[in-house]
Parts: C-alpha cells; sequence; structure tokens
C-alpha cells in the first residue's frame, strides 16, 4: 500500500474506492497535493471528498489537476459554465441520470477520464451510489472468458438512453473493444456497461443476447463494488476508464441536488 504524506487516504475495501481527507479542495493544490492525489486515484479508481463547499471555478479547478474539461455530449452545461452539468432530482422527476450500471459516455468515440460529481443537497435516506471494478470484473472470469472476451467488440449507443428528451437527433454511437488495457496502470479491464451497451458485434443476435445478460450480471458481483453514502458537500471522482457505478434512485420524492465535470481523455486507450 502506497504512503502518502500530504494527504490521508482510508481505503474502502480492498478492490475499490477510498476516502481522501487532509485537503482543502476549494483552494489551489500543492504539486505535492496533485501528485499523490494521481497515485490514489489510479490504485482506488475512485476517491471520495467530504465537508468540500466547493464553488464552479474551484470545482472545475480541480478537474483540470487531471488533465482538461470535457463538454458532455448529450447535456448542455449551466450558463457561464458550459463544462458543469447539473444533475438534480426531486418529487417532480420522472427519471434520474445514472439508475442502471454505465460508465459515463462510453457511447462517445474517446470516452471521458472521469467525472467529478459534488452533491450539495442530499435525501434524508438513501441516494447512494455503488461503483464497480472493471479490473476485478475481467480477473474474475475464466481463461477461456477471457480470451472469448477479448476476441469480441460491442457498440454503445447513446439514443435509447436520451431518448426522453424528445429533441430531434442523433446521439453517438461508438464500437469499443470488451477488453482494454488502462492507459496509466496497464491493467486489463472489461469495457462493458449495460446502459450504453446495445449489442455485442460479429456474432449472432441470440449470441449477442447471452453475452449481454452474462456480463450484466457479471459485473453487478457485489465482490467488484463499493457503496457511497453521500452527506452535503461530498465529492465522488471516479475513473471512467476502470470502473462503472450505479446512481440508486430510492429517494423519491425527496431532492438530491448538484454538479459534474468531466475530464477529457487525452491518453486513448488501447
Amino acid at each position: 500500500m502506497t504512503t502518502y504524506e500530504s494527504i490521508k487516504v482510508k481505503p474502502m475495501t480492498p478492490t475499490i474506492g477510498a476516502v481522501i481527507t487532509g485537503i482543502d479542495l476549494t483552494q489551489p493544490l500543492s504539486n505535492q497535493q496533485v501528485e499523490e492525489l494521481h497515485t490514489a486515484f489510479a490504485e482506488h479508481l475512485v476517491i471520495f471528498f467530504r465537508d468540500q463547499k466547493v464553488d464552479h471555478e474551484s470545482h472545475k479547478r480541480f478537474g483540470r489537476y487531471f488533465g482538461d474539461l470535457y463538454f458532455h455530449s448529450a447535456s448542455t452545461g449551466i450558463p457561464d459554465h458550459p463544462e458543469i452539468i447539473r444533475l438534480h432530482a426531486d418529487g417532480n422527476s420522472d427519471h434520474v441520470a445514472g439508475d442502471m450500471w454505465h460508465s459515463d459516455l462510453s457511447c462517445d468515440p474517446n470516452p471521458p477520464l472521469g467525472s467529478v460529481l459534488y452533491l450539495h443537497t442530499l435525501p434524508p435516506l438513501g441516494g447512494d451510489t455503488l461503483f464497480a471494478s472493471m479490473y476485478a470484473a475481467y480477473d474474475a472470469l475464466s481463461d477461456s472468458m477471457k480470451a472469448y472476451v477479448e476476441s469480441l467488440a460491442a457498440t454503445h449507443d447513446a439514443n435509447p438512453i436520451y431518448a426522453y428528451k424528445g429533441e430531434n437527433r442523433r446521439y453517438n454511437v461508438s464500437i469499443h473493444p470488451l477488453v482494454k488495457t488502462h492507459p496509466v496502470t496497464k491493467k486489463k479491464l472489461l469495457y462493458f456497461n449495460e446502459q450504453y451497451v446495445s449489442k455485442i458485434n460479429g456474432v449472432p443476435e441470440r449470441e449477442s443476447n447471452a453475452i449481454f445478460r452474462f456480463l450484466s450480471d457479471h459485473c453487478a458481483d457485489a465482490m467488484f463494488h463499493t457503496r457511497f453514502t453521500w452527506e452535503p458537500h461530498s465529492i465522488a471522482f471516479w475513473d471512467n476508464r476502470c470502473a462503472q457505478h450505479y446512481a440508486i434512485w430510492d429517494y423519491y420524492p425527496h431532492e438530491r441536488s448538484g454538479f459534474r465535470v468531466t475530464i477529457a481523455n487525452n491518453l486513448h486507450t488501447a
């Protein structure tokens, strides 16, 4: 386990997730803090912070420590801050973002590196987010299944997801291999999620459907997961390249509200 000097890192499980303390994200960070955050991010896939009352500028500043900010391919940012997406649900909502296992915008040709979600308002109960390690999901496959899925690719289609918007436009559709190699850790990972994947390419429909069901069930295995219980002014920062997540909508009709910045993946995965 890595030793840290400028931050405190408390792992949540042996597989994924860590809570970071001893840092103030409302202020500029030192080079050592940024370097150690990069290390913790690579080691734990998703890192969490509490009691961080960030404004829009400090939210964006934190994201830029990890890369260029990414403009969402399907949603419009807030006024004066097009890089920031508002996420909000209350008693008037008929859907919420992310209430299926997914990797953000895997429909894009080069999906984003990660996302930094800040929630300022939470329901009295519920509203947790689950995160899953796709390293662990890949590692848990048999050698025969690893060889099989490494030979396949999948179509990731945003159009069914955003049909509720009623907009006269086409959203991104992209093809990605089912197994990728992380550009930083060099570990193999399963690149699949049930929200965006519409089919497995190069196989008959029945086989595609069977693989889809198997991988959906496999990625939902609790052995690969951690669960974050939000508090007001908490932040979650996840690696979109090797983790997926599920925002649990169990708090209706209460309010859950915040903002998200997304970070571009300037390193293309193999």
